[in-house]
C-alpha cells in the first residue's frame, strides 16, 4: 500500500504544483487586462471568460516597450522616470538592486554571472555552486593575489544568497552554461544536464 502512495505521489505532486505555477502565472498576468478599457476587454468583446489573454497583452506591453526603449525620446523618457525612482527613499534601493541583477543577467554585457564555479562553501570539506561576478576596483587593489567575486545563490530560491570574494585558486571553473546551474539550484540538485562533461577531483 505504502509503494502506491508514494508512486500516486510522485505523479500527482509535480503535476499539481505545476497547475498551480501556471494558474498562479495566468491569473497574475490577467491582471493586466485591468490598463483596457472596459469596453475592450476580451471577456466582454467575445461574450466568454478565456484565461490568458492577459499574457498576450504582457507580451506585447513588454515588446512596444522594448522597441520605445530603443530610440533618443524612448532613453530619454527612461532616464527621467529612473531618476525619480531613484529619489524616492526605500524605492530607491530596491529599483537599482534589482535593476543591477536584472541587467546583469538578461542584458549580455559584461562577465557578471558569465562563469559558473565550485567554491568552497559552508565549509572547507564542502563544495557549492557559485557565479563569478565583478570585484569592485577598490577592493581589488587591497589583495596581493589573483582574488575573484562570487555569489552564491540559495536553493531553490536563487534570488537570494551570499556575496564572496574568494582566491582564485581556490576556485574550479566548470563547463557548465548558467541556465543548467540555475535549473540545478532550483531543483535542489533533482534536475541536472545529462550531458555534464566529467570533473577532475582536486584536493
Amino acid at each position: 500500500m505504502k509503494k502506491y502512495f508514494i508512486t500516486g505521489l510522485l505523479v500527482w505532486v509535480p503535476l499539481g504544483i505545476t497547475l498551480w505555477v501556471l494558474d498562479l502565472t495566468i491569473t497574475t498576468m490577467d491582471q493586466t487586462l485591468l490598463l483596457l478599457p472596459e469596453a475592450w476587454h476580451p471577456d466582454r468583446l467575445l461574450g466568454v471568460h478565456i484565461p490568458g489573454w492577459g499574457i498576450i497583452l504582457t507580451l506585447l506591453i513588454v515588446v512596444i516597450t522594448g522597441m520605445l526603449v530603443r530610440n533618443v525620446l524612448g532613453q530619454q523618457l527612461l532616464r527621467y522616470w529612473e531618476s525619480l525612482l531613484l529619489h524616492i527613499p526605500f524605492v530607491n534601493s530596491i529599483y537599482k538592486g534589482v535593476k543591477q541583477v536584472s541587467d546583469t543577467i538578461l542584458s549580455g554585457q559584461g562577465n557578471s554571472f558569465r562563469k559558473v564555479l565550485l567554491v568552497r562553501y559552508p565549509h572547507p570539506q564542502a563544495w557549492s555552486l557559485a557565479f563569478q561576478t565583478s570585484v569592485p576596483g577598490e577592493v581589488s587593489y587591497r589583495f596581493d593575489e589573483e582574488y575573484v567575486a562570487v555569489f552564491i545563490p540559495t536553493t531553490p530560491s536563487p534570488v537570494n544568497g551570499f556575496y564572496f570574494m574568494v582566491r582564485k585558486s581556490d576556485t574550479i571553473e566548470l563547463d557548465m552554461t548558467v541556465d543548467v546551474a540555475l535549473r540545478t539550484i532550483v531543483s535542489m540538485g533533482v534536475v541536472t544536464s545529462p550531458e555534464a562533461p566529467a570533473v577532475s577531483h582536486q584536493n
